[in-house]
């Protein structure tokens, strides 16, 4: 046994045994260390979100989820190093991946790139009443890649991100005090400091309609067969639509009731009888 392990030269050996074993030691150092920081890097982050009301909590996971992911390739990298691997020829395999799934994923990326600056800068909030990409609802659901909108008749509608980033965005919900616009028409025979009066006691009696800041009644335009009046009383943003859908029954059996008269467009036709 003796003499086999002269032949071996087991002295010849110990170092590179030595330095394998603390590669494998340094390296599993390395991906101990690296994990924890990229789990507390994603705790923090996470925390940061949850800590502040205004911060959202899903953009603030996503980048949580981010900088774990980009914390633990860099730590792969340094292993892989640590046992004498090209890691150049690594780093450009990966940017070639990455272009490839880039490219192959492009739209999606642009949802996703929309849902972060959607999340980021906040134009509208779950709850909200927005108009987006051709669609009016109610915000229930906001996340990195779809905006989910629920209407007045319960559909559901999904919108990719990237059709509402960069687009007209309308949040109705925006303010608390809303004015809601309407136009009436009345007869060129009516007196329109009656029909005013007919109007703001209509405006004055509806429990959702504010004092203050006062509804606004004025004339607006002298069309061919009627004077339109623009009414425009204010109320907080829930009873928006309330207002909007209710006034004008009561503004119309208001003025029936005074003999006010609404008219509808009409022409006046002359026959000359020839002589």
């Amino acid at each position: 046994m003796q003499e086999l392990l002269d032949k071996l030269d087991v002295g010849q050996y110990l170092p590179v045994l030595i330095a394998g074993m603390t590669n494998v030691i340094t390296a599993a150092l390395i991906l101990i260390i690296g994990l924890l920081a990229a789990n507390k890097v994603s705790n923090i982050i996470c925390k940061t979100g949850e800590k502040y009301e205004k911060l959202d909590d899903t953009l603030f996971r996503f980048l949580g989820s981010l900088g774990k992911y980009i914390i633990i390739a860099f730590v792969i990298i340094a292993v892989l190093n640590r046992f004498g691997v090209q890691t150049a020829s690594v780093v450009a395999l990966l940017g070639a991946a990455g272009l490839a799934v880039g490219l192959a994923l492009q739209g999606t990326l642009t949802n996703l790139a929309a849902g972060v600056m959607l999340l980021l800068f906040r134009p509208y909030n779950v709850g909200n009443f927005i108009e987006a990409a051709d669609r009016f609802g109610k915000v229930k659901e906001i996340d990195l890649f779809t905006t989910i909108l629920q209407t007045f008749d319960n559909q559901q509608i999904i919108i990719p991100n990237s059709q509402i980033w960069g687009n007209q965005i309308i949040n109705h919900s925006h303010h608390s005090v809303r004015g809601v616009d309407m136009h009436f028409g009345v007869a060129y025979k009516e007196n329109t400091d009656d029909v005013r009066e007919v109007i703001n006691r209509v405006l004055d009696n509806h429990p959702h309609i504010l004092k203050d800041p006062a509804p606004f009644v004025e004339v607006e335009t002298l069309n061919d067969s009627s004077v339109d009046f623009l009414v425009r009383p204010f109320c907080k943003g829930e009873n928006y639509f309330d207002i909007l859908y209710s006034v004008p029954e009561e503004i119309k059996k208001a003025l029936d009731e005074k003999g006010i008269e609404i008219p509808f467009p009409h022409r006046k036709l002359i026959i000359e009888k020839e002589s």
